[in-house]
């Protein structure tokens, strides 16, 4: 009340052009002695907003919390994988190293059965075009 009265308002006959709160607002009434409140329904709705947004910011931690989970088992997995194909990696240098060095001491005598072979090959398929070509 006094509050009205340093403002330059009277004690309650002007008090509607002031607003205590976001969403009340007071206006005179038919007697000088009595004020009126009114709710703006339109503020009062702020608090339910308020309320579903921090649902939501709960639900998009949750969500976050989940990726950050899903990301780090990711991770290990890759890791996992990695130390698997490197193992992978270095038993396939140790075979073809294996299989170079038993051909070298073996001689490389496949080579020569391949040739010969192909040369073989060569000559039935050229004969054979021979025989069926008179």
């Amino acid at each position: 009340m006094s509050s009205n009265l340093h403002r330059g308002g009277s004690s309650y006959g002007d008090a509607a052009p002031f607003r205590s709160r976001e969403g009340l607002s007071t206006r005179s009434a038919a007697s000088s002695d009595e004020i009126q409140l009114r709710i703006d329904p339109m503020d009062m709705d702020l608090d339910n907003e308020i309320t579903g947004l921090r649902g939501q910011v709960k639900k998009l931690r949750n969500v976050a919390q989940e990726i950050g989970s899903e990301v780090k088992q990711q991770r290990d997995f890759l890791e996992e994988l990695q130390t698997i194909m490197s193992n992978a990696q270095a038993g396939v240098k140790n075979n073809i190293r294996r299989l170079n060095k038993s051909i070298v001491r073996n001689g490389s005598n496949h080579v020569v059965h391949v040739v010969v072979f192909a040369l073989i090959c060569f000559f039935v398929v050229y004969a054979w075009s021979k025989m069926f070509r008179k």
